[in-house]
Parts: C-alpha cells; structure tokens; sequence
C-alpha cells in the first residue's frame, strides 16, 4: 500500500497540476522551512460565495514538501473558507497516506502552515497553526 502512495507523491512532485501563481489573487502567504530550506508560496482565489475559487502554490523543496502543496491546492478547491481554516495536519497525512517522521512531518506540513497564515491574514505562519 505504501508504494501506491509513493506514487502518488513522485507524481504530484514531478508533474504538480497546481504550481503557479494566480493574479489577481485574494490571499497570499510564504514561508520556509528553516530545517531543509523547503520554501512555499500559495496565492489562492475566493469567489463571492466564500468559497475557493482558484489555488495554486510555487516554491522549491523536497518530494513531500512540493507533492503535500499540490494535493492541498486540489483538495481546497471548491471548500468554503471556513472549511479550509479549520483542515488539520492529519487532513495532509490522510492525503499522503505515508507515515512520516518529524523532519518529514515539517517538510509535509509547510504548505498547510502556509495556507493558514494567509486565510487568516497572519503576518507570520506559526507551528501552532497545524496541530
């Protein structure tokens, strides 16, 4: 089951469906990881009835840090905004479907850290954002 799910992370890592940036954009936010130097950037688009309209990210960083951000980018599109504030890391490891350990587990979780800093107008992403 594990070498499924190494798949589809070596397929979302080497062709991401959601790398880019959106402009105009409602939402924008980016950070790193200062452990392996992942970095991560997200613009998203919200439509009138709250709702995601458009998502993308781009950055540089490892397999799971660049798969993580484009499952995310496809999971929130069409979730209300309320519903893409309260997602949970275990959200990202559901998509995934690996076990990670706790190096991995930052690289994997940036992007969600990232996400929602910038849902919720933060002028910085903090840890305590993806428990």
């Amino acid at each position: 089951m594990d070498d499924m799910y190494r798949e589809v992370i070596i397929e979302h890592y080497k062709n991401p469906g959601f790398r880019g940036k959106l402009d105009p954009h409602d939402i924008y936010f980016a950070d790193n990881n200062p452990l392996c130097g992942d970095h991560i950037e997200i613009t998203v688009q919200v439509g009138a009835d709250g709702r995601v309209a458009d998502a993308r990210f781009d950055g540089h960083g490892c397999a799971i840090s660049q798969a993580s951000a484009d499952l995310l980018m496809e999971a929130i599109i069409g979730k209300p905004m309320d519903e893409v504030k309260q997602m949970t890391k275990q959200d990202v490891l559901d998509m995934l479907g690996i076990d990670l350990g706790p190096v991995r587990l930052k690289c994997a979780l940036l992007s969600l850290k990232v996400l929602k800093a910038g849902a919720y107008g933060l002028g910085e992403a903090s840890d305590d954002l993806v428990e």
